[in-house]
């Protein structure tokens, strides 16, 4: 009889071994293995992810349900007390390295011109136990941790990504993203760095950020707004030579601001460096960050972020990783069958039928709905996930 691997094997396709094989032998994965392995810790881990498993305890349960099916995958019997060791010790570069190398993946089939890409930056804070008080401590009683992401809105997939302690400030974080020459940068006003903004300048960027209310252009220049439209004004100028401290303001040269008034009423005083695209160009531009908002309610409701299976630095780190190495892979093998359904509704399916052996391709015709009509998967109340928690963002 034919062997048909999983739906879970199927995901797991798109993994670049080779690169993750690389890692553990550059960081010394194994050196703490104890019989468990890398490979085995990270199959766990994005099971567990795909599954919806919150718990080291139910990981333990579901992987202990599964264990002649998972065999395939190289895993055998996992106990919470070996997971949590290895989320604890097993260093986290492995699996953000991991991260970087999917990401780099998928994108060599997406090739776009420099000048076409387009960056979000933002970031989305994480509530964490009293037990990471050492590395996470916000406030008195209260720990957290930030995801500080980039992302890639035409993809719709993250292409950057680090953590840190709720309390370092977005500015400090984005001095350490890479700057991608030619790209366009949207971001919000986290991210007020004259400095930094200056760098991306010199790299060729486009920047498409706000301006706070105390900031005035010098020699301001107006220049014809579209008559009728929700563009009030559009001028150029510059920016003070000054900043806080007296230092000198490296971003020098001309640049621009358009007002305009959105929905609710709001006046957002919206700033650029590119001086040839039209002022409604630079609105759309600055509306584009919504993808990135909805990005991280999709991997809080849909991933497990919310619940962390560890306390250290690392263990967080590290689930963090997966869960976006998990969103990746659905990413991919969802390009790959062509499907139509919705992201959500796909990880929907490929959690409820995670561990059977049948094609991706069919579980897609089997679940197809009507074309005149739109129909809600129905999955047991055990597998559906939380779509009502709210979006907890920084």
């Amino acid at each position: 009889m034919h062997h048909q691997n999983s739906v879970f094997h199927e995901v797991l396709k798109h993994m670049p071994w080779g690169e993750f094989d690389r890692l553990i032998a550059q960081h010394d994965g194994e050196a703490r293995s104890r019989g468990f392995s890398s490979r085995m810790h990270l199959t766990a881990l994005l099971f567990a992810q795909l599954a919806g498993a919150s718990s080291l305890r139910e990981i333990e349960t579901l992987l202990q349900s599964q264990r002649q099916r998972l065999y395939h995958l190289g895993m055998g019997e996992v106990a919470k007390s070996t997971l949590a060791e290895a989320n604890a010790h097993r260093p986290a570069e492995i699996f953000t390295g991991l991260f970087s190398a999917l990401v780099k993946t998928l994108q060599s089939g997406q090739r776009r011109g420099l000048r076409d890409a387009v960056r979000l930056i933002d970031s989305t804070g994480l509530h964490l136990s009293s037990l990471s008080g050492k590395w996470a401590s916000f406030s008195e009683g209260v720990c957290g941790a930030k995801a500080h992401i980039v992302y890639d809105p035409d993809a719709d997939q993250p292409v950057y990504a680090a953590v840190t302690a709720a309390n370092v400030n977005d500015n400090t974080a984005a001095k350490q993203m890479p700057i991608e020459p030619g790209a366009t940068y949207v971001f919000d006003l986290g991210y007020y760095d004259f400095g930094w903004w200056a760098k991306m300048h010199d790299a060729g960027c486009r920047i498409v950020s706000r301006l706070k209310s105390n900031t005035e252009l010098a020699r301001p220049e107006e220049r014809a707004v579209p008559a009728g439209s929700n563009i009030l004004s559009d001028r150029t100028g510059y920016l003070s030579k000054r900043i806080y401290g007296g230092a000198k303001n490296p971003l020098r040269a001309k640049v621009r601001e358009v007002r305009v008034r959105i929905e609710t009423g709001r006046v957002l005083r919206i700033f650029t460096n590119d001086l040839e695209i039209s002022a409604q160009q630079v609105a759309d531009f600055y509306k584009r960050r919504w993808a990135i908002e909805l990005f991280f309610r999709w991997v809080k409701q849909n991933l497990k972020i919310r619940h962390f299976l560890g306390t250290s630095e690392n263990a967080v780190r590290i689930q963090i990783a997966v869960a976006l190495i998990a969103f990746l892979l659905l990413r991919a093998a969802q390009r790959a069958t062509a499907a139509c359904q919705s992201p959500l509704e796909f990880a929907r399916l490929i959690r409820a039928n995670l561990m059977q052996r049948r094609p991706i391709s069919s579980l897609l015709e089997r679940y197809k709905p009507p074309e005149s009509r739109q129909i809600a998967f129905i999955f047991p109340s055990r597998l559906r996930p939380n779509i009502t928690q709210g979006l907890c963002h920084a």
